[in-house]
């Protein structure tokens, strides 16, 4: 489907990686599609995501340069540049790129913006004449429950459920998260997330170089988003529990509450044991391309939205370790719905987890002849290759591309 070329959409995510990507590649969707696309970004931003726009001709990033607020680190400019509690600051600055944002979209002159924390974006674009749509990044699995037809599937298990219940599942699924089309009026609202598509860019050449030393799907890949930041001892556990499994390990988070750099929160003694196999960065990495390594067999992450979609068209045991929020209620999806994946246990005591659950949940999926572990990869084969398979998702944006043209009819 190819839309006229007066169709322009602009994009204003939250200042945040895992509202920005979905953004972008939502972007990508459309303008595979010949849609026109000017997205917002924080300038200083803007060259962590260069790679994944994959049609520069036709999306545009517009960069913004982000207030300082009182409070806020002397440049930070996105969530993941501040401490959770601080995240509000980000607000605060971002609704202070008004003024940017109401001269850009008077130059550009998109016929549709899509926005989810700035309030105040339907009432500038209604007095320049452009409709707005809500777009909401969040995995949305809150909202199964009201989508009767999936949940004997979800009570059944993936395992027992016959073909048609699968393909009828993965509809359901984009139907009811990515590119919704239930827009309704007012106001207009787009749910979910999307499937990424890899980009034409290589891996870093050290991680490229330093993945390539082991066999294949025998590493272990942990991130927690760009937002979560745990406390001292959780992260101390954790990469404990990591290097007590005996894998290869790469672990993508950001230092603990009250330490400035992850190495000063390693525990002792824990870079000289784990040195030549086990990593432990603190800065941004191209998870996407990480995933889809060949020696990459087991992710371990926190069942955001973004993550776990990356996660199922991805071919690596998922361990999750869900936070706060929405993760949990994806985590039980994923777990005890699906069956694709195992979380790690918690202490009844605090609700947190273990180094030996770390180690349990994760020897678990990895181990050969570990019967949960070739259930739970089976599983998610079958549904990743149904996810992928050729015009389910464009089905669904291309319905969600004609229910934008009768938003700009009406």
């Amino acid at each position: 489907m190819v839309m006229d070329s007066k169709f322009h959409v602009a994009m204003f995510p939250w200042f945040a990686m895992g509202h920005i990507t979905p953004y972008l590649t939502l972007s990508n969707k459309f303008a595979e599609r010949g849609i026109r696309i000017s997205f917002f970004i924080p300038i200083k931003t803007q060259s962590k995501f260069n790679h994944l726009n994959l049609h520069p001709h036709l999306i545009q990033f517009i960069p913004l340069i982000v207030p300082h607020v009182d409070g806020l680190p002397l440049g930070a400019e996105s969530s993941s540049d501040v401490h959770v509690e601080k995240t509000y600051l980000i607000q605060q600055a971002l609704d202070l790129t008004q003024d940017q944002v109401q001269i850009a979209l008077e130059k550009f002159k998109p016929d549709i913006i899509f926005f989810d924390f700035a309030h105040w974006i339907p009432t500038v674009a209604r007095s320049l004449g452009i409709k707005s749509v809500y777009v909401s990044t969040s995995g949305a699995v809150t909202t199964v429950g009201l989508v009767p037809s999936m949940l004997p599937i979800v009570e059944k298990g993936i395992e027992d459920c016959t073909v048609q219940e699968l393909q009828q599942l993965a509809k359901i699924i984009p139907e009811t998260y990515p590119g919704s089309s239930s827009i309704k009026p007012p106001p207009y609202e787009i749910k979910g997330s999307l499937l990424t598509k890899t980009s034409n860019t290589i891996l870093e050449e050290k991680w490229a170089k330093w993945l390539g030393g082991f066999e294949k799907g025998s590493v272990v890949y942990c991130a927690f988003g760009s937002e979560c930041v745990l406390q001292k001892d959780q992260f101390q556990e954790l990469v404990l529990g990591l290097e007590q499994t005996g894998l290869p390990f790469l672990v993508r988070l950001r230092p603990p509450v009250g330490a400035d750099t992850l190495e000063e929160a390693l525990p002792e003694g824990f870079e000289e044991r784990v040195r030549g196999k086990g990593v432990v960065h603190g800065g941004w990495v191209q998870q996407e391309l990480i995933l889809s390594h060949p020696s990459v067999g087991c992710f371990v992450g926190h069942c955001g939205s973004g993550s776990m979609w990356e996660s199922l068209v991805s071919t690596c045991q998922l361990v999750l370790v869900p936070h706060y929020g929405d993760q949990f209620l994806n985590t039980h999806f994923m777990t005890k719905g699906l069956k694709v994946a195992v979380d790690v246990e918690r202490r009844e005591e605090d609700g947190w987890f273990t180094r030996e659950g770390v180690r349990k949940a994760v020897k678990l999926v990895m181990d050969e002849g570990s019967e949960l572990g070739e259930e739970v990869r089976a599983n998610h084969l079958k549904l990743s290759r149904i996810l992928l398979s050729e015009g389910l998702e464009a089905s669904y944006i291309n319905n969600c591309i004609l229910k934008l043209n009768d938003l700009l009819t009406t």
